[in-house]
C-alpha cells in the first residue's frame, strides 16, 4: 500500500482513537483477568498506539520498516517484562492481537476505508511480540541455569589456607568450567595453598568425569595450590580401576575429613621445612 494510504489509516486511527482503544483495552483486561492493573495496561497501550500511528504517518507498512523502530522497541520491552513476571505467551501476545477488536468496530462508526492492511500489520505485531517473548524467556532460562550452576558449585573455606569444593550431581563440561572459575577466584581471594575437591555427592565417575576433575586439579596447580580429591567410595574406586583411569600423582582420600587432615599435616611439614 502506498505511503499516502498508510497515512490515511493513521488519520483514521487518530480520529477514532477513543473507540478503538476502549474496545482494545476491554478485550485485553478480560483476557488477563486482573493480572496487571488497568492503569498499567492503559500506559502500555498508549505507548504502542502512539508509536503505531507515528510509524503509519511516516509511511511504514511492515513491522520491519524503519518507521516502526520505536514500536518494535516498545513491544520488545513489554515482552521482556511479561516474561520476567511469569506471563504466558498467549497473555503477552493478546495485548497486541486484541487491537483488532477496536478495528472491527470502525465500520459501525461509518468508516468505509478498507482497514485490511492494518489488520495484517497487527498480525505482524502480534507475531513479533510472541517472538520477542520467546527470546526473552530463553534468556531468562539461560541466566537462571547459570545461577543454579554457581549455587551448585560452592567453594568454602574450611580452614586457614584450605578451601573445599563439595560436588553434588553430574559433572559436565559447563559445570566444570564454573568449578574452575569459582575455585581459582577463591584461591586468589583467600591465598589458600590447598584445595579439596570432594566428590562424595557425585553418583558415578566415568572417563569423562575423570577428565573434568583432572582439568580442575591442573588449573588449581597452575595457581600454586595442591589439590586432593576426596569422597572416593569403594564403588567409585572399583569403577576407576576397571576403566583404567589414572590420576597420576594427584592425592586421593576416602573422605573429606581425611583430606582435611592430610592438608593440615602437609601445611605443618611445609612450615617446618621453611623454618629449618
Amino acid at each position: 500500500m502506498p505511503p499516502v494510504a498508510m497515512q490515511s489509516l493513521a488519520q483514521i486511527l487518530t480520529d477514532h482513537a477513543d473507540a478503538v482503544r476502549s474496545a482494545w483495552i476491554t478485550a485485553v483486561a478480560d483476557e488477563l483477568r486482573g493480572r496487571t492493573s488497568r492503569g498499567e495496561l492503559e500506559r502500555e497501550q498508549a505507548d504502542i498506539f502512539d508509536a503505531l500511528v507515528e510509524g503509519l504517518q511516516r509511511g511504514g507498512e511492515r513491522i520491519g520498516d524503519e518507521p516502526f523502530d520505536q514500536l518494535r522497541g516498545i513491544l520488545s520491552d513489554v515482552s521482556s517484562a511479561r516474561a520476567r513476571l511469569g506471563f504466558t505467551p498467549r497473555e503477552t501476545a493478546v495485548g497486541v492481537f486484541a487491537l483488532k477488536e477496536g478495528l472491527y468496530g470502525l465500520s459501525a462508526q461509518g468508516v468505509t476505508t478498507d482497514v485490511t492492511p492494518l489488520l495484517r500489520l497487527v498480525d505482524e505485531l502480534g507475531l513479533f511480540t510472541f517472538e520477542s517473548f520467546a527470546a526473552a524467556r530463553e534468556a531468562i532460562i539461560v541466566e537462571q541455569s547459570e545461577q543454579l550452576l554457581e549455587l551448585s558449585t560452592p567453594v568454602v573455606k574450611i580452614w586457614e589456607g584450605v578451601v573445599a569444593v563439595p560436588l553434588v550431581g553430574t559433572l559436565d563440561s559447563a559445570r566444570t568450567q564454573v568449578v574452575m572459575e569459582t575455585l581459582l577466584n577463591t584461591l586468589v581471594e583467600t591465598g589458600s595453598a590447598h584445595a579439596i575437591i570432594d566428590i562424595t555427592g557425585v553418583p558415578a565417575v566415568d572417563t569423562q568425569v575423570a577428565q573434568h576433575l583432572l582439568k580442575t586439579v591442573v588449573a588449581a596447580r597452575l595457581m600454586g595450590a595442591e589439590c586432593t580429591i576426596s569422597g572416593i567410595r569403594p564403588q567409585i574406586a572399583q569403577t576407576i580401576v576397571a576403566l583404567g583411569i589414572e590420576f597420576g600423582d594427584i592425592r586421593t582420600r576416602a573422605t573429606l575429613a581425611d583430606a582435611l587432615v592430610d592438608a593440615l599435616r602437609s601445611d605443618r611439614r611445609t612450615a617446618a621445612t621453611v623454618l629449618a
